[in-house]
Parts: structure tokens; C-alpha cells; sequence
């Protein structure tokens, strides 16, 4: 019935919003911009109705949880970067159907998975820094589900990820986007030297492995890229632990996945971090 069409791993960094605004940044993240602009026209020309965006900023301390509220309104300051993203304001149509779809499904494959329509459950920025260039015209309806698992087993996250792509495949009527929403490393900067690392990675070490990362992704060795994830997430700070990535690959067939990432921005480093954009081709 329907139809998986794009997945992507996506940067999020508040920077990209600072890059908006008049100052000494002004700019600095136009190529991340210009990646999830690409992202969003891919989307369009392939009848993309729905984006579900798993959320490393979306944080759960037991069972999964999908916000599919039927519409998304307000006005976003970070609670942990006020003075990255302040007074941001949004709206976008929610898909209460798809929401439920996803959840039942996760549900029946024995993962717990709760949808809600709650309007005052907002979205948190991992969600809305992607709408913001993808879905500038409400184009698409937004769902988000919660990816910063903080007592979650990974193999869960990847088992719900396939039971989502059933759901679509097999119960709804549409087209729909998948988007992980979160980093390769994820070491922030210490608190006092931030200024000197917006535009780099916090250790030669860590740069390196998402480099070699990268490369594992660009020539689809998934199955040594799924063998070393729990270790990877956890030598390299990953953001949300990485349930995102697990989730996506759980979408995607695992270990199984033969795809090559298209690297639609180059890897670049953010307050310490390690980011890109890459689109990883449905198969």
C-alpha cells in the first residue's frame, strides 16, 4: 500500500538558526541549510505526504513514545542553548493516523510504543530545526518520535525502526520520509572554550572514527558499521545513544542493508561535535 520513499541521517545543530540572524555568524551553516534543503526537494519530487523524525532531543525514561498530534504551533527557546535558539516560531500539520500506525505496530512487534495527541507535548528541537528548511511551507505533516533513550535496549530501537516501515508499507496510504535527527560524535565542547570549537570536533580521536564511519557508510559495510554501534555510541558520546541511527537501520534491513550513503553535506565539526547530512538510498 504505501510506500518508504527517502531516509536520511541529519545534522540538527542550533547553530544553523544563529546562522540565520544578523552577527559574527551570520552564515556559518549555510551549507547544513542548504543539505536539508536538498533533503526537502527530494521529498517533494517523490510525493513524500509524511516526515517521521526520530528525535535525540526528545528525551524518554521508559517505553517509546510517537507525538502525532494533528497540528504543531508555538514559539521554541532551547532550554539548552538559549542563546542559539530563541523565540523560534513554527507550525506545522501533524498525522494522527500515521502516528497510531507506527505505534501499534512497534506495540505488536513487542516493543511498548505509546501515540499521543497531546496539544501541549511540543516538539523539541531535534524535529523542528530540519522542518524549519525542509517544511518552510507545511508542505509535509510531521510526525516525531522520542530518540533519546536513556534505559532502552538498541536491538529494540532497530526492531521498531522495521516494524514502522511494515506499518507503511503494508497499512498506510502515502508516502513517507524517515529522518534520524542527530550526530556522529557527540562530545560537546567544555564549558568555557565553546567559542573555539563551533566549527570543530573535540579530539583527533573522535573525528577519526566518524571519518571511518563515513567511509564504512559510502561503501554500505553495514554489518561491521551495526556490529560496532553500542561500542561506537558509547566510546564517542553518541547524541540520544544513538537510538536514532538504530531505528533508521532497523528501517533499512540492519546489518543486511547493502545501500552506499550519498553525502549530501560533508561532515563538518559543531561545538565539538561530528555532523553531516546524508541521505542512505531505500532498498
Amino acid at each position: 500500500m504505501g510506500k518508504l520513499a527517502l531516509t536520511a541521517k541529519i545534522t540538527h545543530v542550533p547553530s544553523m538558526y544563529l546562522s540565520e540572524l544578523d552577527g559574527p555568524h551570520k552564515g556559518c551553516r549555510q551549507a547544513a541549510i542548504d543539505g536539508h534543503k536538498e533533503i526537502g526537494r527530494r521529498c517533494r519530487e517523490l510525493g513524500v505526504d509524511t516526515i517521521v523524525v526520530f528525535d535525540t532531543h526528545w528525551l524518554v525514561n521508559s517505553g517509546y513514545h510517537v507525538n502525532c498530534a494533528p497540528h504543531f504551533k508555538g514559539v521554541y527557546t532551547s532550554h539548552e542553548l538559549p542563546h542559539f535558539i530563541r523565540d523560534m516560531a513554527y507550525e506545522y500539520d501533524g498525522n494522527p493516523a500515521l502516528g497510531k500506525l507506527l505505534a501499534d505496530a512497534s506495540t505488536a512487534a513487542g516493543v511498548r510504543t505509546r501515540a499521543h495527541e497531546i496539544a501541549s507535548l511540543n516538539l523539541e528541537y531535534g524535529t523542528l530545526v530540519p522542518m524549519r528548511y525542509m517544511n518552510e511551507d507545511r508542505h509535509f505533516k510531521v510526525v516525531s518520535v522520542a530518540s533519546l533513550c536513556t534505559v532502552h535496549d538498541m536491538a529494540d530501537s532497530a526492531k521498531i525502526g522495521a516494524a514502522m516501515r511494515r506499518a507503511v508499507e503494508e497499512q498506510y496510504d502515502g508516502t513517507v520520509a524517515f529522518l534520524a535527527s542527530g550526530s556522529l560524535s557527540h562530545r560537546f565542547a567544555q564549558n568555557g572554550v565553546a567559542e573555539d570549537y563551533l566549527f570543530k570536533v573535540w579530539s583527533p580521536f573522535l573525528e577519526t572514527v566518524d571519518h571511518a564511519v563515513i567511509d564504512m557508510w559510502k561503501r554500505g559495510d553495514w554489518a561491521t558499521f551495526c556490529e560496532m554501534l553500542p561500542e561506537y555510541n558509547a566510546k564517542c558520546h553518541g547524541e540520544g545513544n544513538m537510538h536514532d541511527t538504530a531505528m533508521l537501520l532497523g528501517a533499512l534491513g540492519w546489518d543486511q542493508y547493502r545501500g552506499r550513503a550519498e553525502i549530501v553535506t560533508p561532515y563538518f565539526g559543531s561545538s565539538g561535535t561530528g555532523q553531516l547530512n546524508a541521505i542512505l538510498p531505500v532498498q
